[in-house]
Formats: structure tokens, sequence, C-alpha cells
């Protein structure tokens, strides 16, 4: 079998390897090529340096978008694993019916972000309405529309994977805390959570990168915001490559400063882990 496997493994492995080859790298190679050029499409580049990543730095929307986008993925993150994990942590009792709470909890996150945006853009406009004011009018009300949205549609999400961490505590530990004298909140921040930390890194990873990836909620939730404070970074790197003629090229600079930032999240986020199973 092992034979057989070594002989054909080039077979089945060519055919996905193509399409990644086709579908993203060399797309991947040839936007961080364009993003120092000029251009309308692919054809016409024009190399021109370092020129669109300074126009990027000094549009002063994408360093906004920027700090608006961190302190929104800061915020969300708390939000969604705190009110997340205190969920998991009541559907792991015994009570009745926990398993129709986690299906009705988990079904936010089945509906796609454009719709949510608009049905929850109906009803904070709603809310505003006796104010005469609405959602698009401040950018601090589409801040925290944002931070309600996210956190109703990804906790079900994120409360899946804290449930099956908080399954995964052998029951015998937390019995031998219990009969060595060991309260609630000391069985929870001394044996729980320390012992939850693969989930929560987990839940902490996903929701930070989410944060800062946030777009088509962003565009349905808030559009039409005037001043343009309310763009997130995805949402700002499309509007000014679809909706600034000229600007392709500053685009794409957005773009890669936007994918560098991930990786870099990413990157502190896995040294992070290795540090704490170093630890443990």
């Amino acid at each position: 079998m092992e034979k057989s496997i070594k002989r054909y493994f080039p077979i089945f492995v060519l055919p996905t390897m193509l399409a990644f080859l086709i579908g993203f790298i060399v797309p991947f190679i040839m936007g961080i090529g364009l993003s120092f050029c000029e251009f309308t499409t692919v054809t016409d580049a024009t190399f021109v340096g370092m020129s669109n990543y300074v126009k990027a730095l000094q549009d002063t929307v994408f360093r906004h978008a920027f700090w608006y986008t961190a302190a929104f993925a800061v915020v969300s993150l708390v939000v969604i694993n705190v009110l997340a994990f205190a969920i998991a942590l009541a559907l792991t009792q015994n009570l009745h019916g926990t398993n129709i709470f986690r299906t009705v909890f988990f079904m936010p996150n089945l509906i796609g972000g454009i719709v949510l945006g608009y049905i929850w853009q109906l009803i904070f406009n709603g809310i505003l309405a006796p104010f005469s004011t609405t959602l698009n009018l401040n950018e601090w009300y589409g801040f925290w529309g944002l931070v309600i949205l996210v956190a109703w549609q990804q906790i079900g999400y994120m409360m899946i994977i804290y449930i099956a961490g908080l399954q995964s505590i052998p029951g015998d530990v937390l019995e031998a805390a219990a009969i060595d004298g060991a309260s609630g909140p000391q069985r929870l921040f001394r044996v729980t959570i320390p012992m939850m930390m693969p989930s929560i890194t987990i839940c902490t990873f996903l929701s930070m990168v989410n944060g800062f990836k946030l777009f088509d909620q962003n565009l349905s939730l808030t559009a039409g915001e005037p001043s343009k404070m309310s763009e997130m970074l995805a949402l700002n790197i499309y509007n000014t490559f679809y909706g600034r003629t000229g600007w392709e090229g500053v685009g794409q600079a957005k773009a890669v400063l936007f994918f560098i930032l991930v990786v870099a999240l990413g990157l502190v986020q896995l040294r992070m882990t290795r540090s704490k199973e170093v630890q443990q």
C-alpha cells in the first residue's frame, strides 16, 4: 500500500497544486508587481517605483481606517470571546434544552454578512429615528453597530470551540479541586481557564484576524457614510481600487500592506502560542 501511495502520489497532488498555482500563487505575485506600477489593466502597467506606497501612507483616510480597524478588532475580540465563553460555560451545565440553545446561538453564523448588514442597518436606523439621526451619519454609531453585528454573528461559532474545549477537561480534575475546597471562581480561574488555553488561543486568533479582514458587514451596514470615517481597511482598499480613477496602483499597494499586517498578526499569535506551550 505504501509503495502504491508513493507511486501515484504525484498524480493526485498535481491537479490541486496546479489549481493552487493558477488561482493563488500567480495572482499573488502579479499583485505584488502591480503595486509598483500605474495601470488600468494588467497589460498596460508602467513601473513607478515606491510612489504608490508613498501615496497610500499619505492618505489620511487610509491611516484613519487602520486605527479604526485596530480599535474595532480589539473591542470585538474582547466582547465576542467573553460572551462566547460565558455562554459555552452555561451550556455545558446540566440544563434542559442545551442542544436547542446551541443551535439557536450558532444559526446567525450561517447568514451572509451582506444580508446581516442590511438587516441590522434597518434595526439601528429604526432605533435612531426618534433622535433625527441615522447610523451612517456618525463614525462611532457605525463602530458600535459593527461590534454588535459581528458579535451577534460570531459568538455562536466561538461558543462551539469553547464547548469542545470545556468538554475535553477531565471531570476528575474538577472533582479533585472541589474536594480540596476550591470555590467556583477558583476552579474557573485556576483549573478551567488554564486547561482551556488551546481553545482560547484559537478563538483569539480567529476573532482578531476576522476583525481586521471585515468587509461585507462594513460595506452593507455603513453604506453611504459621507465622511468615509466608518471605513475599515478592507473597504478602504476596495473603494480606492474601484472608486478612484488612476488610483488602481495605490489600491494594490494598500492591499500588499494589508497582507503584511495580517501575516504579522498571525506570526505574533503563533509565537505566543508556542511560548505558552513551552511554559506548560
